[in-house]
């Protein structure tokens, strides 16, 4: 339920081309449309401008397909994070217009195509090639979120000229993202080197010591570089979610950020 859906189903009943009660009655799914095993949240979308995205791991591929049914239905944008490849086959067999993007690990159905909102882009930084599932869970959540979105990867901090030679590009952007394994030091040195906000993303990338992930984690945790925000390991999508809230901070809703 959307909020040009809601105002549709108003705007019917005010001019008497839809009865009250059949108004209450396509209005009843809000707030949540309940699933049995699931219930879902129809009214995320009218709260903080981006759908309810779905957690893949965990769930069989029937019930991703009848939750991405009834998320079409409602005319939604389906998104679902941590599908992997097997069961995003399953699924397409059950809901044939399922868009797989493998790298990203996510399936997406697309009822419209997301208005660009925000500020500016947001940029998401890897450290390396093994950081890009996660790289790439945050890049496109980010772009179905409505925000333009750049990528610069493979800059770790093994070879700090390929990050330095791309300084011009990283402060042209509102907000960064910024992904690593390892020790997880990138995020403290790109903080340091521009005044915007960098959402740090620790994955479980690394040998023995890096215990998956924690010891990047507990290193992006501990930045001395201010203005460093950490969410959890692999966390793709919650730092694409932080970006684009921090994006729209000040905006009305519905306004573009017009580039």
């Amino acid at each position: 339920m959307t909020e040009d859906n809601i105002r549709a189903i108003l705007e019917h009943i005010a001019r008497g081309r839809l009865g009250v009660d059949e108004g209450l009655r396509r209005l009843r799914h809000l707030p949540f449309a309940d699933l049995e095993f699931a219930k879902l949240d129809l009214h995320r979308q009218l709260r903080r401008g981006v759908p309810e995205v779905v957690f893949g791991s965990g769930k069989s591929a029937a019930q991703i397909a009848q939750i991405g049914a009834r998320v079409v239905e409602a005319g939604q944008n389906l998104i679902v994070t941590r599908l992997r490849p097997a069961k995003a086959r399953q699924t397409r067999r059950l809901l044939p217009a399922l868009d797989y993007r493998a790298q990203a690990h996510i399936g997406v159905v697309l009822s419209h195509v997301p208005e660009v909102l925000g500020h500016g882009s947001v940029m998401v930084i890897a450290a390396g090639t093994s950081d890009l599932p996660v790289a790439e869970e945050a890049a496109t959540c980010a772009e179905l979120f409505g925000n333009r979105v750049t990528r610069l990867y493979d800059v770790g901090v093994a070879g700090l000229h390929r990050l330095t030679s791309n300084l011009q590009e990283i402060a042209a952007a509102a907000i960064l993202i910024v992904v690593a394994g390892m020790e997880g030091a990138l995020p403290s040195v790109v903080a340091g080197l521009i005044d915007k906000p960098v959402i740090a993303v620790p994955t479980s990338i690394g040998y023995g010591a890096a215990f998956g992930g924690i010891a990047a984690l507990l290193g992006m945790l501990n930045s001395c570089a201010g203005g460093v925000l950490t969410v959890n390991i692999d966390n793709g999508f919650g730092a694409a979610m932080a970006a684009t809230l921090i994006n729209r901070v000040g905006l009305p809703r519905g306004t573009s950020d017009g580039r």
